[in-house]
């Protein structure tokens, strides 16, 4: 199925593989980061639970009798099947029947809570119980990299980097404004069309929407009013390693709210539902030596520009704050080497050692070499993120069981030139990378 003007997604060539191989594939994303324009692509018929024609009449179909849903053409795409849960078990069961792959496409901006076995909810089978093991796999979306909007030239390519072709290219420096509009634009596909202004402005009414309206659909027993709290501390506490403690501590510090540990992580785990969390593990390179290696993932919103929405923000307040927007840029960074790093089959992680030592972002290919980036906005942070790198490399070098990273690279937001350094550390715009 066609989608007019459709903006081709990293991601596109990920999912057709997985139609060819399983029998039905789920696109789970946040709320308006494309996933049903690009389901709609790989598909040949559409059943939208969402869609308001003849006062709702598909949701009000497919709650009578839910195989009703997975009526049409191969693939066949149901849109928002979360809204009736037992879908995913209809068309699991659906796919043990038939021969082949490729039968079905899910595509969700929320996944139901799983019922526990043997519970009341169990039985009266209020959301999906089986895993899908087999025959349904899942494919994470995400906003769009900076590649993916037309904002990065993609002249170094993430694969190059571990082949180390890297070529040396020249550019202009970006001005500091136009990467602030970069991160509080955020990757939203819909708006691409807008002035940038507009665009910021589109974003600035996010958080409230997720609080208010999206909120009491996936979870009406939690308040709009500390979502939104749990939303600011979350931003407050971008890009850092920040525990359910201290989440607990900055609302009460920020908010006046007394909120337990435990409440946090029930919020949390409401945002993880709806596909607006996603925390960068650590890495371990299997050091013998006695450096205790960290565990904490490091938080994130799905999008930086949430943070800035959440907080309300300004271009002016950012540029008097360099430290918060230093922040906001990695984690946009991160965002973009998740989507590239996810492309060449790897996953992003982050480092740090009982030491204090860190890395910014580590990138694992399955094959198990690694890439050590850090991220910085200013040309003049280079140097000394270079010789934090290269420190951390003749120390799990030094190591007898040290796995040593491929290759070193500072990612910069206000360079305009690739190039490596005598060290042997690359210099990377991030308008240039791609994959």
């Amino acid at each position: 199925m066609k989608v007019k003007g459709y903006i081709p997604r990293i991601v596109d060539r990920e999912i057709d593989q997985l139609i060819h191989a399983y029998g039905a594939v789920s696109i789970e994303g946040p709320k308006y980061c494309g996933k049903t324009c690009t389901s709609t692509t790989h598909a040949s018929s559409l059943f939208a639970l969402d869609d308001p024609g003849d006062d709702y009449i598909n949701y009000r179909i497919a709650s009578m009798d839910v195989y009703k849903a997975l009526e049409g053409q191969s693939p066949h795409l149901i849109d928002e099947w979360q809204m009736i849960p037992s879908i995913w078990d209809a068309v699991r069961k659906d796919v043990d029947s038939k021969t082949g792959p490729g039968h079905y496409i899910l595509c969700g901006s929320s996944t139901p809570e799983t019922p526990k076995r043997n519970s009341p909810d169990d039985k009266r089978i209020k959301g999906y119980v089986h895993s899908g093991f087999g025959r349904i796999t899942t494919v994470h979306m995400r906003t769009m990299s900076l590649m993916e909007s037309g904002d990065s030239d993609c002249r170094i390519k993430l694969k190059d980097m571990f082949d180390h072709n890297i070529p040396i290219t020249k550019g202009d420096r970006n001005e500091l404004g136009h990467i602030i509009d970069l991160i509080m634009s955020g990757g939203w596909p819909g708006n691409l069309g807008m002035d940038m202004e507009y665009r910021i402005r589109a974003v600035s009414h996010y958080p409230n929407e997720i609080c208010v309206k999206d909120l009491p659909r996936v979870d009406d027993s939690k308040s709009p009013l500390r979502m939104m709290m749990l939303l600011r501390s979350l931003a407050r506490n971008e890009s850092t390693l920040a525990s359910a403690t201290t989440i607990s501590r900055d609302i009460k510090e920020f908010d006046d709210e007394k909120v337990s540990d435990d409440s946090v992580r029930d919020y949390l785990a409401v945002l993880e539902r709806m596909n607006l969390i996603e925390d960068q593990p650590a890495f371990n390179p299997n050091l013998r030596s006695s450096v205790r290696v960290g565990k904490s993932p490091k938080r994130h919103l799905t999008d930086p520009a949430l943070s800035i929405a959440a907080m309300g923000w300004s271009k002016e307040m950012l540029i008097s704050d360099l430290n918060t927007l230093g922040f906001m840029f990695e984690a946009m960074c991160e965002r973009d080497l998740q989507i590239y790093s996810n492309s060449l089959g790897g996953k992003l992680y982050h480092y740090r050692d009982g030491k204090g030592r860190e890395i910014d972002a580590v990138v694992e290919l399955p094959d198990r070499r690694w890439g050590a980036f850090e991220i910085k906005l200013g040309s003049n942070q280079i140097d000394e993120a270079a010789e934090n790198l290269v420190k951390i490399d003749e120390m799990i070098r030094n190591d007898e069981n040290g796995r040593p990273p491929e290759f070193l690279c500072v990612i910069c937001g206000l360079e305009g030139a690739t190039y490596q350094r005598e060290d042997g550390v690359y210099v990377v715009p991030i308008t240039s990378l791609g994959c």
